[in-house]
């Protein structure tokens, strides 16, 4: 039976040099946090465009624009063309569940000299900006008006959604206290070039609703000095199907539609964001990489400076494999401190923060496969950085190993 060193003897090890265990420890945390934020970046993101799309709603956009509804523009008359002419449109107090929207990336920040607003510090960010109707509300049951009111046409006001606040330098949670049902008490913001007042906020978590700022269609179409909208978002009845909408598109030819579901449209946007989640996933590797070259270059000094004291062991008695099998244990107590480390901080400060684009906002997610992944990573740290300076350390003849400085 191999006889083997007391964990205790690798915990005592540690503890020689504090300087060197806070720079194992560290290094080992570096490596965990940034795997970390890279999965969560990149779950967030698909998860959140995976709870944008509602199973039984169609969006109808312009041919050829079947990639990003930003760019999609169709005449104003289409929305009543299809509500008229579409059967199996759901309604809801008689009404066809229609939504047309106008969706356009941009600015937002909070009015400077407004007292009001409930934080310091003004942002300026590019955003979703959707002019929209009251059906969107119905359209869209993930948007939830949780205080104040719909902005109305005409009067500049806006609601905005919890991400979209916070971007701006609003203090959703601030917001919602502030907010009245009539809508006032909200601060002012700066959409594109023109002021509004904030009368809603809208929470969609989890979506990239929760990064936009609603406004009426009507003042939408004035801001952005265009004449068409960008897509009619209908909700069908559960007897119809997907196909009857793609069929009305196809045979309207003089409207120039082009229609896909909701769900197939956002996974074709998680799918033309891959690039960006490998690219965040390799720098962070990259780093992380980094880091972990440090971490072996800090526990190959460590071993290298006990290459006599790693002699004497095997002089009394303990066979080369139990001396590895306690550096290991030295080095895995280092990394996986780090690991947990890693996974408090990155539980603490990462999990919800909001990454901007310009269709959205995605949230890093810090769930338990990420978790797993950062443990996962703090093994790899421990076990990668013991092989190397422990081959160097055990394959010295004794001699050599007791007359070592």
């Amino acid at each position: 039976m191999l006889r083997l060193l007391p964990i205790s003897y690798a915990a005592r090890n540690l503890g020689r040099s504090p300087s060197r265990l806070m720079l194992s420890v560290g290094g080992a945390a570096l490596v965990a946090i940034l795997s970390m934020a890279g999965a969560g970046f990149a779950i967030g993101m698909s998860s959140a465009l995976r709870a944008s799309g509602q199973e039984r709603n169609v969006v109808i956009l312009g041919a050829g624009s079947e990639e990003s509804v930003e760019r999609s523009e169709i005449s104003q008359s289409s929305a009543g063309v299809v509500a008229a002419s579409l059967n199996g449109i759901a309604t809801f107090d008689g009404r066809p569940l229609a939504s047309p929207e106008i969706n356009v990336a941009l600015s937002v920040m909070l009015r400077r000299n407004d007292s009001a607003a409930p934080s310091a510090d003004s942002a300026d960010h590019i955003g979703l900006v959707r002019g929209m109707t009251p059906s969107a509300f119905i359209v869209h049951p993930q948007a939830r008006l949780v205080a104040g009111r719909a902005p109305q046409p005409g009067a500049n006001e806006v609601a905005l959604g919890a991400s979209a606040a916070r971007s701006a330098g609003i203090d959703p949670d601030a917001l919602a206290t502030m907010l009245t049902d009539t809508g006032s008490g909200g601060p002012e913001v700066i959409v594109d070039t023109r002021p509004f007042r904030v009368v809603g906020l809208i929470r969609a978590p989890g979506t990239v609703i929760d990064g936009e700022t609603w406004m009426p269609l009507s003042d939408a179409l004035v801001l952005t000095q265009r004449d068409t909208i960008s897509a009619v978002i209908i909700t069908l009845s559960p007897d119809a199907s997907e196909s009857d909408v793609m069929d009305f598109a196809q045979r309207r030819i003089d409207l120039e539609l082009s229609a896909i579901s909701e769900p197939d449209y956002y996974a074709s946007q998680s799918a033309f964001y891959r690039p960006v989640r490998i690219m965040v996933l390799a720098s962070a590797v990259l780093v992380a990489l980094g880091a972990l070259l440090g971490g072996l270059n800090t526990m190959y000094a460590a071993f290298a400076s006990r290459v006599r004291e790693i002699g004497m062991l095997q002089v009394l008695g303990f066979t080369r494999k139990a001396v590895a099998t306690s550096l290991l244990q030295e080095s895995l107590i280092a990394s996986m401190t780090g690991a947990l480390v890693a996974v408090v901080l990155a539980i603490l400060f990462l999990d919800g923060i909001a990454i901007q684009f310009s269709m959205g906002t995605f949230g890093i997610k810090i769930d338990e496969f990420v978790v797993a992944i950062g443990l996962a990573t703090g093994v790899f740290v421990g076990v990668a950085g013991c092989v190397v300076p422990a081959i160097r350390c055990l394959r010295l003849p004794l001699p050599s190993a007791l007359k070592s400085d």
